[in-house]
């Protein structure tokens, strides 16, 4: 008997081969509504220093240098990136649709949502009107990202994403402050009173 694979799949979606794709891509057999459940990633917990660079299209990073390695490849493997995505994390496992997707259409989530580190970067070429070009561990750090998918980054990127907010914050506070400071002082040089 065949092991399950680690990913579970919603019986809406079917993967199957995809040579323009590289390999393989998940598809909706039906319309599926708006945040309903696509996926459940499953597998091994890895420390990021015993990653087989092999594997990295079986990964997914779930914490600060822990990464979840499916052990048994299956569909729930085979999500493609798109920088314009149809689904999005919801947790560290699960995958939703952030809005309808037609039967037929290709289910993908922007690893932006789930990768911070450089394991896996490549050139992109998902074809999005909003196509960034090339797919960093540093994504997650873009602004319109957060707009976009607010609410389905991983739980450890979103606390990232909260301190980087909250030292921008800090920096813009601290600029109005000390230039508000430059034209005060300026003007008493300039006005003496």
């Amino acid at each position: 008997m065949d092991p399950r694979p680690s990913c579970w799949l919603a019986p809406s979606l079917v993967g199957r081969r995809c040579p323009e794709k590289g390999g393989h891509a998940v598809f909706a057999r039906r319309r599926i509504a708006p945040g309903e459940l696509l996926a459940v990633f499953g597998g091994t917990v890895i420390p990021a220093n015993e990653l087989d660079p092999a594997l990295s299209r079986l990964t997914l990073q779930i914490d600060e240098d822990l990464y979840m390695v499916s052990t048994v490849e299956g569909p729930g493997d085979w999500f493609n990136h798109s920088c314009q995505p149809n689904a999005g994390l919801q947790g560290q496992l699960s995958l939703i649709a952030l809005h309808s997707i037609e039967r037929g259409e290709e289910v993908c989530y922007d690893y932006a949502m789930s990768d911070g580190s450089s394991y896996d970067e490549f050139a992109c070429a998902c074809g999005a009107q909003l196509c960034r070009g090339r797919v960093s561990g540093d994504d997650w750090r873009l602004p319109e990202l957060w707009l976009r998918y607010g609410g389905h980054f991983s739980p450890y990127l979103q606390r990232r994403i909260d301190q980087l907010r909250l030292e921008l914050q800090r920096e813009a506070e601290q600029g109005v402050m000390l230039s508000g400071w430059r034209r005060t002082h300026v003007l008493d040089e300039t006005h003496p009173r």
